[in-house]
C-alpha cells in the first residue's frame, strides 16, 4: 500500500459503495462479473452497468439482471462514445443515487471481483483514491509477454515524469473514488475519451490535494469479447499528458 499524500483519516464505518462497469459488447461477461460481484459486495452495496447501445445484446441482459437482482441498476447510453463519458455518465448516476464510494472496473475480469473488497477497505480506512496497481509490490501482470510489459511500463513512465507524479500506476482502471473527491473534482472539465481518462481523473485527484493510496492487484488479459484498445487510444493519451501538465502550470486545471 503506498500512501502518497497526507495523513489518514480513518472512517471505521461502512460506507456505501456503487461498482460502475461500462459495458460494449459484454455479453460473454456481464452475467458473470455481476454475479461474481454479488458474493463479495456488502449489503446496501450496488452495481450499476453503464451501457453504450450494445449492438450484441448487453443492454438487453443488463435490464434483467437488474429486474432479478435488487441491487443491479442500468444507465443506457445511445452509443458508444469512449470510456471517459461513460464513465462520467456513471459517477453522475451513483452519486444521484446516494453512493459515499464509487468505484471503476473493467467487465472482461482483467480486474478481479474478489479484489473489490480491498479497494473498498482503503477506502474506508481513510484513503480518498485508492488504485489498484499493478507496478507496485505485490502487483501482477502473470500473462504478458515482454513487449506489452514494456510498452505498459513505458506508458506510465511516460506520464509519471510529465506529470510528476511518484504514483506507480497512472494507466490504471481499477479505482475507488469517495464521493467527496468526485463532488470536488470539477467532471466536467474532463474532456478525455479513451484511457487517458484514467491518467486524467488520477492527477486532478492529486492536484486536488486529497490522499491517493495504491493496493496491488493481479491483471489478467481477458478470455471473452474483443479488447478495445485501439492506435486513436494510444494517441489520445500521448498528446493528453502533456497537456494536462501545460494547463497546470498555467492554473487552468
Amino acid at each position: 500500500m503506498c500512501d502518497r499524500a497526507g495523513a489518514p483519516k480513518p472512517h471505521n464505518r461502512l460506507m456505501h459503495a456503487t461498482v460502475c462497469l461500462p459495458t460494449y459488447n459484454e455479453l460473454e461477461n456481464l452475467e458473470r462479473m455481476v454475479r461474481s460481484l454479488d458474493e463479495v459486495l456488502r449489503e446496501g452495496d450496488r452495481v450499476l452497468v453503464v451501457d453504450d447501445g450494445s449492438p450484441d445484446g448487453t443492454g438487453r441482459l443488463a435490464d434483467r439482471l437488474a429486474a432479478e437482482l435488487p441491487f443491479v441498476s442500468v444507465l443506457h447510453r445511445a452509443k458508444k462514445e469512449g470510456l471517459g463519458p461513460a464513465y462520467l455518465a456513471g459517477f453522475a448516476r451513483a452519486l444521484a443515487d446516494g453512493a459515499e464510494l464509487v468505484l471503476e472496473m473493467d467487465c472482461d475480469f482483467s480486474h478481479d471481483p474478489a479484489d473489490v473488497p480491498r479497494l473498498i477497505a482503503a477506502a474506508e480506512d481513510g484513503a480518498d483514491l485508492v488504485l489498484g496497481s499493478r507496478y507496485v509490490p505485490g502487483g501482477s501482470i502473470p500473462n504478458w509477454g515482454l513487449t506489452r510489459r514494456a510498452i505498459s511500463l513505458g506508458g506510465n513512465l511516460y506520464a509519471q515524469l510529465f506529470l510528476s507524479s511518484g504514483l506507480r500506476d497512472l494507466t490504471g482502471g481499477f479505482k475507488c473514488f469517495r464521493r467527496v473527491v468526485l463532488e470536488t473534482v470539477d467532471l466536467s472539465r474532463i474532456d478525455s475519451k479513451g484511457y487517458a481518462f484514467q491518467i486524467e481523473t488520477t492527477y486532478r485527484v492529486v492536484r486536488a490535494g486529497f490522499r491517493v493510496v495504491e493496493v496491488p492487484i493481479r491483471f489478467v488479459d481477458r478470455e471473452a469479447g474483443h479488447s478495445k484498445m485501439s492506435r486513436s487510444i494510444v494517441a489520445e493519451a500521448m498528446w493528453k499528458v502533456p497537456l494536462l501538465r501545460l494547463r497546470s502550470l498555467a492554473g487552468r486545471l
